[in-house]
Parts: structure tokens; C-alpha cells; sequence
């Protein structure tokens, strides 16, 4: 795998081909190309299973060989679909969770249905997902079912931590080189539910606040000068603000752990509420 590549995680599940071909789209703007991962996690059956049987080992060899036609069909047919980009396609082994976070290592970027064919129906979001979010050496991207993001801006929440202006970059070359228009938003309410003094001035931090974000622009502006952006300073909870700007959002992009994140945490609690309730696909992007 080369380190450019997008890595998809893919199982056949309605959720897993929406994130193909979100993956395929970012693809044919990025030029990289595409490799579909399915992962088999084999598993003893034991107990009593009839007099004179052994324990059985799931899934067995003819249940692989379906699957890797399932994944050769479905690369074949991306490849098809988009004439200009190169699909790969490979059947893991190993637990799901961990071997993507493995390959993520290699990867350039991530992406995944938010479940498969594992998760339950009352689950937003299936636990790969929520585990591969938090611990993929990549930026990660998470296609919810009926979240098409067909239209509107690319998102970006920033609050000035290190991991949002990483996710800011992100969120600036995924709008330029899509042609998209740019939303730059920024909560002015303190972190970890704190309180300003009562007698701050809304306005004057409202101020302060933009020109943080313009000045964290400005390289960006620099490099595309084309590239439409509107900042928007608000207060607000940050993730419902969010999932709010998620129902006319093509991509909203958050970094890894914000201002309020606790140290021990490799997710937010703003990336997980958006993993768990976005409108449209999420980036979740931190530092190798």
C-alpha cells in the first residue's frame, strides 16, 4: 500500500458502498488511488454441536472465496464506474478495529461506512467506526447512511487548538480542489462548560475570536486565493452547532480532541457527537 493511497473500509453493507463512492469521488478530485479492505475476523465455534463434530472455524474457506469475489466484483465495477481511477481490492484477516487502524498507517485517508453488517439497528454509529475514528494514524472519514452531502459548503469547526488547524488544512484543500465554497466556524463560548465573567463584552470577543481565524487563514488564502470562505463566529454548544451546519454541508471536518478534550481521550466529545448525528460525511483528522 502506498502512503497516498484512500483506504476503504468494506464489508458489501449498504453503508460500506455509500463510503466506495465517497472515496471514489475524493479520488478523481485528489488523482490518488483506491483500496478496498475486507476484513475477515475468524472465529471458533464451540459447545456441543453434534455427536462426533468438531469445533468449526467461521467463516470457512468457501465463505473467503465468496468474499473475495464480492470485493474483486466491487473493485472491477468502481474501476469501471470512474475510468480514471485505480481500484484495488483486499481480504484481510483479523479483528476489523484493529487491523484498519493498522493499515491506516500506510493510508493517506480513511474511509467507512458508520456501520455494517455487524451493527445494530438501533446504533447511529457501529463501534468499528467509533474505534477506528479514534485511533487511525490517518485523517478519517465516516459516510453515514442518508448522509449525502451532495451539495453546499465544506464545514470546518476550529477552536485553536493544534488539532483544528491541522483539520483546517484538511478542510481547505478538500474545498478547493472540489471548487467548493469554504465555512470556517468558530464558537466563542469557553471550553469544558466555563463561564465568561458577567461582564464581558459579546461583541469585542465576537471580534477577537474572527481575527484569530482570518490570521489562520490568510496562508491558506495565499495558496488558493480563489477559494470562497465565510467565517462564522457564534456562541453556541459546539457540536450541536455542527450537526446543525451539517444539513447543508457537502463535508463537515473537525480535529481529533478540541480545547475541552481531556488528555487521555484520542476522540472528542465534538467528533463523536458528529459521528453519531452529522447530516452529511465527517472528517475527523489529527497529526500523524
Amino acid at each position: 500500500m502506498s502512503g497516498d493511497e484512500i483506504l476503504v473500509g468494506f464489508d458489501g453493507s449498504a453503508d460500506a458502498r455509500l463510503a466506495l463512492g465517497w472515496a471514489l469521488d475524493e479520488a478523481q478530485h485528489s488523482g490518488r488511488p483506491v483500496r478496498l479492505a475486507y476484513v475477515f475476523e475468524w472465529v471458533t465455534v464451540t459447545g456441543w454441536i453434534g455427536p462426533g463434530m468438531a469445533p468449526g472455524i467461521w467463516p470457512d474457506e468457501t465463505a473467503r472465496r465468496q468474499v473475495e469475489e464480492l470485493v474483486g466484483e466491487a473493485a472491477a465495477d468502481a474501476a469501471a464506474e470512474r475510468p480514471g481511477v485505480t481500484v484495488h481490492g483486499d481480504v484481510l484477516d483479523g479483528p476489523p478495529a484493529l487491523v484498519l487502524q493498522e493499515r491506516s498507517a500506510e493510508a493517506g485517508l480513511l474511509v467507512l461506512g458508520s456501520r455494517g453488517h455487524g451493527g445494530f439497528g438501533g446504533l447511529l454509529a457501529g463501534s468499528t467506526a467509533v474505534a477506528v475514528t479514534a485511533h487511525a494514524h490517518c485523517p478519517v472519514v465516516v459516510v453515514r447512511h442518508g448522509s449525502t452531502g451532495a451539495a453546499g459548503p465544506v464545514v470546518v469547526g476550529v477552536d485553536g487548538s493544534e488539532p483544528s488547524r491541522v483539520a483546517l488544512g484538511f478542510a481547505v484543500e478538500r474545498a478547493a480542489k472540489r471548487k467548493m465554497p469554504l465555512r470556517v466556524v468558530r464558537i466563542t463560548d469557553p471550553p469544558d462548560g466555563r463561564r465568561r465573567p458577567s461582564d464581558h463584552d459579546e461583541q469585542a470577543v465576537a471580534a477577537e475570536e474572527r481575527a484569530v481565524v482570518e490570521k489562520s487563514l490568510a496562508a491558506w488564502q495565499g495558496t488558493f486565493p480563489d477559494l470562497p470562505v465565510t467565517v462564522v463566529v457564534t456562541p453556541g454548544n459546539p457540536a450541536a452547532t455542527l450537526v446543525e451546519a451539517s444539513r447543508e454541508a457537502q463535508l463537515v471536518v473537525v480535529g481529533s480532541r478540541g480545547r475541552g478534550g481531556l488528555r487521555g481521550m484520542l476522540l472528542g466529545s465534538v467528533s463523536q457527537q458528529l459521528i453519531q448525528h452529522s447530516q452529511c460525511p465527517v472528517a475527523v483528522v489529527r497529526e500523524r
